[in-house]
């Protein structure tokens, strides 16, 4: 064998040896760019998914805090119609207060005060009592007490009870225009049992707190029609 033939076959060797070499790159190239694409595309949909939950969260967040701010102004918007309601009524029972000032002037005031008077007697029951009124009051007070005891005498069937007068503790006077945010008194009496374990307070504010208490829900309706709760 001359060396021309051995270079062809040398040629021939190389030949064969790089082609296994090519099939076996190719046999190894493929799978791992098959496992690489796989990868690659799961990769890609993780972070598609962690990108839509994320979206998802935040979509979330946002809807709550809509929720909440419009919350938030529905029950501002309703405070503020519920504090001007309460202002109007609250007016509205200044006005009848203001009212009652000049009522102790009115002919009716000294047949209320002995109204009031029995009414206070026939709660507390009691033999002996004692009387606080306005130290302006204290003279119509004095007239009516006769009236006073013959009229419980025949309402409660009982003797008449001993009535004290306390002149030197008085309900406070009405409210002036000096005094107008001190201790006050429309007019009206209070009575106490003799111990003073007892009261019985039957002033004109008193009443007047009482009425409006228990006519409020009619005067909501009245001025602001039916309300949901």
């Amino acid at each position: 064998m001359n060396d021309a033939d051995v270079s062809k076959q040398i040629q021939q060797m190389v030949r064969f040896i790089r082609q296994e070499a090519e099939e076996k790159a190719n046999e190894i190239t493929v799978p791992s760019e098959e496992e690489f694409n796989i990868e690659k595309l799961q990769l890609v949909e993780a972070e598609k998914r962690k990108i839509k939950q994320e979206y998802e969260r935040k979509q979330k967040q946002v809807e709550v805090r809509k929720k909440i701010e419009y919350s938030m102004q529905l029950n501002a918007s309703r405070i503020k119609v519920l504090q001007a309601q309460d202002d109007e009524v609250n007016s509205m029972k200044e006005a009848a207060s203001k009212d009652l000032l000049s009522f102790h002037n009115h002919p009716a005031y000294k047949n209320l005060l002995k109204d009031l008077i029995v009414q206070s007697l026939i709660r507390l029951k009691e033999p002996a009592v004692l009387l606080c009124c306005r130290e302006d009051d204290l003279y119509l007070v004095q007239s009516v007490l006769e009236l006073v005891e013959l009229e419980y005498a025949m309402k409660a069937l009982v003797q008449k009870p001993e009535i004290i007068i306390d002149e030197q503790v008085c309900l406070p006077p009405a409210p002036t225009q000096h005094q107008a945010h001190g201790p006050f008194c429309s007019g009206g009496v209070v009575l106490a049992s003799s111990d003073g374990k007892i009261v019985c307070e039957n002033t004109l504010d008193a009443k007047l707190d009482v009425v409006f208490q228990k006519k409020l829900p009619e005067i909501r309706k009245l001025l602001f029609g039916q309300v949901a709760a």
